[in-house]
């Protein structure tokens, strides 16, 4: 397996910056796809700004997203548009929560390049 220079993975984390703002959240682990995207309620996609990639690293602002009462999220991703659009990213968030009522969720979201 190659491994990529901090150069190369602050490059590509660059490329997600300019395409990809749109954050969402899942019922389950997104995987590689954007698979389980909450719906219903008051739910929708919501725009973060990126900071500069360092270290293979990239964190995004703080957001603050809606969720549908009887609601369990499990993770996070990252999509070029607020509906439809190519998803880029995502993964599990610290710990699952569940919403008996509807809710918010703060989330400061951060991409890491793995080599």
């Amino acid at each position: 397996m190659a491994e990529f220079s901090a150069t190369a993975e602050n490059a590509a984390l660059g490329g997600i910056k300019t395409a990809a703002t749109w954050i969402s959240l899942h019922t389950a682990d997104p995987a590689g796809t954007g698979a389980s995207e909450v719906s219903g309620g008051s739910y929708a996609r919501v725009q973060t700004t990126w900071g500069t990639a360092s270290g293979g690293s990239m964190s995004g602002s703080q957001v603050t997203i809606n969720v549908p009462a009887s609601t369990t999220i499990e993770g996070w991703g990252v999509w070029s548009a607020s509906t439809s659009g190519t998803y880029y990213a995502g993964g599990l968030l610290p710990a699952n929560e569940t919403y008996a009522g509807a809710g918010t969720y703060l989330l400061t979201p951060t991409l890491t390049a793995s080599g």
